[in-house]
């Protein structure tokens, strides 16, 4: 049995979600503040498998809380929920270390499969056994591991080695790092990007990307991922590093 805990100020939704996959056999919890799962998650170390995190919170609203969590070194499968469904917000959402997002309204069903992915993907990392995603894949001609000098992305398990040293990663910062890697010596653009990793088929500025990647690039100094600024199209030379054009 799962357990999955969920952030939401709205009594009548949390309560709603919470019978809803209460009956798709999972243990719910809920709190109405970002306070609260930060001191369940990060100082007391509760175990939870999955986070439903609504944006609009009292006190710290959800990008904070997700970006507090990712660098306390909890890498919870984290599904968002936001009213806002603008490109920008759901890139920003992903910048604060969400794995998936949902825009209100949604469809229960929806957010069933959505959690239910993220869910799979977890059991996929930590038993090492093939599951499927809600969300597009790019590794069907991929290996579970893929090497660039010292260094070695472990897809299966979300994690980028460099010596000793393992650095944990979000499923979306794998998921962009296997595109780049699959589109190696090929230049992609930034709408492809978001079409193709972000699951995002709206008219955005295209440049809301390049601080997602910038960000992937600082945290993750150890692969030797350099990035800088190109007008229409990213850059991936194989196999040692990644550049932009």
């Amino acid at each position: 049995m799962s357990r999955i805990l969920i952030v939401e100020d709205e009594a009548h939704l949390a309560q709603g979600l919470r019978f809803n996959l209460e009956a798709e056999g999972h243990s719910v919890q809920t709190t109405e503040r970002g306070e609260d799962a930060l001191t369940r998650l990060v100082k007391n170390h509760e175990s939870f498998d999955a986070l439903v995190l609504d944006v609009m919170l009292p006190g710290k609203d959800g990008f904070t809380v997700a970006r507090e969590l990712r660098e306390a070194k909890n890498f919870i499968p984290l599904l968002m929920l936001t009213a806002r469904g603008r490109p920008e917000d759901v890139l920003k959402g992903f910048e604060s270390g969400a794995d998936d997002y949902l825009p209100k309204p949604f469809n229960l069903a929806i957010l069933i499969a959505r959690v239910e992915g993220l869910l799979r993907r977890k059991d996929w990392s930590h038993n090492a056994t093939s599951a499927s995603s809600e969300r597009p894949q790019q590794d069907s001609d991929l290996p579970d591991h893929f090497r660039f000098g010292d260094k070695m992305v472990d897809f299966r398990n979300l994690q980028l080695r460099a010596g000793k040293e393992v650095i944990q990663l979000t499923v979306m910062e794998t998921d962009l790092l296997r595109y780049l890697i699959k589109n190696a010596g090929h230049p992609v653009s930034r709408k492809a990007i978001l079409q193709d990793v972000w699951n995002l088929h709206e008219e955005t500025d295209t440049r809301a990307i390049d601080s997602f990647i910038v960000r992937l690039r600082n945290q993750r100094d150890s692969p030797k991922i350099s990035l800088t600024p190109a007008p229409e199209c990213l850059h991936a030379s194989p196999p040692r590093q990644f550049n932009s054009i």
